[in-house]
């Protein structure tokens, strides 16, 4: 597309359109909000309302909607029409300064997690300034913080924002001591990989289990799945590129920098890549993504998968967060720039992370705690449940001379030898990219490779800058206070490595030795949403998000209580979806099947010395299985319902794991044995052949 830098973001209200559209006084105190926080005067909003309005119907929009993120994972918006009544019965196109600061949407059936009573349902919607809106399918989107009606948040918005305000804060005192007083502003920066499945609608359609759960209950892995691995940036089938075209154009009229695309290592896998953002764009872009892969594989006669864990027996998909701190100058403070052993401030910053992930490991892995991403994590496609870090050789050599005092020799870069003449030369990096550690430095950022792909990425942006805030904020206080700069810094620095080396870890995070070394280290390894929720709540983790406030206490216990909620909820939509697969599809299809062989085996019989050991054999294996099913199916039920009288929240999830999970998993095996031996033609459901091979 050789119109591509005026076609991107031609349907954003970015400050382009602000400059040429806004009156040079509204503009800049508009920009004043925008970058120092100022309060925006009502007559203020009232001139970008109006300039907003006709942009937007110049777009072909008709409406306007606060569009907000509730605690549900996915966005929400209330569409409200331009119109207004005007004199002698006609209509006029109107919108306010308090319309785009100000809405008010019913709060009473989005999750609270008891944050506000059914009878106080009133929520308000608040402009976000700092997020641009923008129009889609005849619709002028306007984002927006979600509260309630006494301010608490309800939305990954607010404590998000909190959270990169705190990182700011604490970032700038370092950088003060450092004598840098030119920047007015460190940015949490992100940029989210998407990675997910696409599949033919009308196959996705017969599948009860993709429709109710968006994962695959039941399936047997077919003769060819990932083995020969030449799916893995494979050329793109002719119908996914027409898809990925749209979804690009798409995402680039809506100003999202979507870069990379490429076939993932799964058959129907594939993965998108966005140009880094500040953590606030990058998450509401994330969702955008989400939402356009969904609408317009529909388009495309494709249905889209975002569930972290599909399909048994192959890869699931994962969002890794690529994360790291830029200030307002464009300087990434994670660059280590050429002699990163002599860069102490980058080495401050960089044993700050460390220690914060150290310190705060169990909370960082309740950020990304679901029932979907608990059939991923340490399944050798993904991370294992245990937090470390890989930093490479050259980084790990640095910090173990600084934390020792011996002289770092320094690494001479090298030229890679190919040994082909006409091949360029380039210089051997230093450090390698671990696809295996959850937590990696990839050169400038670090990679976070645990949050599940259908997972907002808010909740581990919270967390990731409110930790490194804290450590922050202690250091500053140490370094403040130290009488020599230069001797505290290096004490600070060593004292850290020190103390926080454990969880440094180069090697292979998928092997089982890494485990027990893992548990030596005193790492934990919380494998399930259940054991790693409480981390929410504990008492560190509570005082942590309250001084800088980020959380208050009964923000912090509301997520708790809606995310132990969820998890119950979506085991208890798999469970009911998989007996009623059982028990209308499958079990009359092998009813039908046991009546076709006995059928034959009786007409064999009659029919005199004929060999019926087959068909005998056959009848014998699927009445075993049959009743192992009609056994365990009734079993599964009373799980369901012992779970279901539970009060209490953490037991009813605990109910959950160890009752329900334990017989879904066993009548998996079961079911799967069937599949294998039923006749083709009486089986009811598509089968992994077709589900993931089906698309030419």
């Amino acid at each position: 597309m050789k119109d591509m830098p005026s076609y991107f973001g031609s349907m954003v209200f970015n400050e382009t359109v602000m400059q040429t559209r806004l009156p040079p006084d509204i503009y800049n105190a508009l920009q004043e909000t925008i970058t120092q926080g100022t309060p925006l005067d009502l007559d203020i909003a009232d001139a970008v309302a109006k300039a907003m309005k006709e942009w937007a119907l110049e777009k072909g929009a008709s409406h306007f909607a606060h569009w907000f993120q509730p605690l549900t994972g996915a966005t929400a918006e209330k569409h409200e029409g331009f119109i207004s009544p005007g004199k002698d019965g006609r209509i006029i196109m109107e919108f306010s300064g308090q319309e785009l600061l100000r809405g008010e949407p019913d709060a009473s059936s989005f999750p609270s997690g008891g944050l506000r009573a059914t009878c106080a349902a009133r929520g308000y919607t608040l402009w976000d300034p700092s997020s641009y809106p923008f129009v889609k399918d005849g619709t002028l989107y306007i984002p927006t913080a979600f509260c309630s009606f006494n301010g608490e948040a309800l939305d990954n918005k607010i404590p998000l924002l909190r959270s990169m305000d705190a990182l700011n804060k604490q970032a700038l005192r370092i950088l003060r001591l450092f004598g840098n007083t030119g920047v007015k502003r460190v940015t949490a920066t992100v940029g989210p990989e998407q990675e997910y499945f696409l599949i033919d609608k009308g196959v996705y359609l017969q599948r009860p289990d993709l429709l109710y759960t968006g994962r695959t209950l039941f399936g047997v892995m077919p003769p060819k799945g990932q083995e020969m691995q030449d799916h893995y940036l494979g050329s793109l089938k002719p119908r996914i590129a027409a898809f990925m075209r749209d979804l690009e154009r798409e995402l680039w009229k809506l100003g999202v920098p979507a870069k990379t695309k490429h076939n993932e290592v799964a058959p129907g896998q594939h993965e998108l890549a966005p140009i880094y953002g500040s953590a606030n764009i990058a998450t509401e872009h994330n969702q955008l993504v989400m939402e356009l892969m969904k609408t317009i594989a529909a388009k495309h006669g494709l249905a889209c998968l975002l569930h972290e864990k599909p399909f048994a027996g192959i890869n699931g998909s994962g969002k890794h967060v690529n994360w790291s701190m830029a200030t307002d100058a464009g300087v990434n403070l994670l660059e280590p720039g050429e002699t990163p052993a002599e860069n102490l401030q980058f080495l401050l910053f960089l044993v700050a992370i460390i220690r914060a992930i150290d310190e705060y490991q169990d909370l960082l892995r309740a950020s990304v705690a679901s029932a979907g991403n608990d059939h991923r994590l340490g399944g050798h496609e993904a991370p294992p449940a245990i937090m470390s870090i890989f930093l490479g050789d050259e980084l790990t050599e640095i910090l173990k001379a600084l934390e020792t005092g011996a002289p770092y020799p320094g690494r001479e870069k090298e030229q890679l030898q190919i040994g082909a003449r006409v091949l360029p030369l380039i210089p051997k990096d230093t450090t390698d990219r671990n696809r295996t550690s959850p937590f990696a430095f990839t050169g400038n950022k670090f990679e976070f490779r645990m949050p599940g792909s259908a997972l907002s990425i808010a909740g581990p942006n919270i967390v990731l800058n409110t930790i490194v805030a804290e450590v922050l904020r202690e250091f500053a206080d140490t370094l403040e206070q130290a009488g020599d700069f230069a001797g505290g810094l290096r004490t600070l620095i060593q004292r850290t490595i020190r103390q926080h080396k454990r969880v440094i870890f180069n090697g292979n995070n998928y092997a089982d030795e890494w485990v027990r070394e893992a548990e030596r280290r005193g790492l934990t390894n919380r494998k399930t949403t259940v054991e790693a929720l409480p981390a929410l709540v504990a008492e560190k983790s509570i005082a942590l998000f309250t001084r800088h406030r980020v959380f208050s206490a009964t923000e912090i216990q509301t997520r708790y209580e809606i995310m132990l909620d969820n998890y119950c909820k979506t085991l208890h939509i798999e469970a009911l979806t998989m007996a009623g697969m059982l028990q209308r599809e499958i079990i009359p299809a092998c009813i039908s099947y046991q009546r076709e062989l006995a059928q034959l085996l009786a007409s064999k019989r009659s029919w005199g010395d004929l060999d019926y050991g087959l068909e005998e054999s056959l009848l014998n294996d699927i009445s075993q299985l049959c009743s192992s099913l009609h056994n365990k199916l009734a079993a599964l039920k009373g799980a369901v319902e012992a779970a279901e009288r539970e009060r209490d929240a953490l037991s009813r999830a605990q109910s959950y794991r160890d009752g329900v999970c334990t017989l879904m998993s066993e009548l998996r095996v079961v079911v799967d044995g069937l599949e294998r031996i039923v006749a083709q033609k009486h089986w009811p459901f598509p089968t992994y052949a077709e589900i993931l091979h089906s698309i030419n």
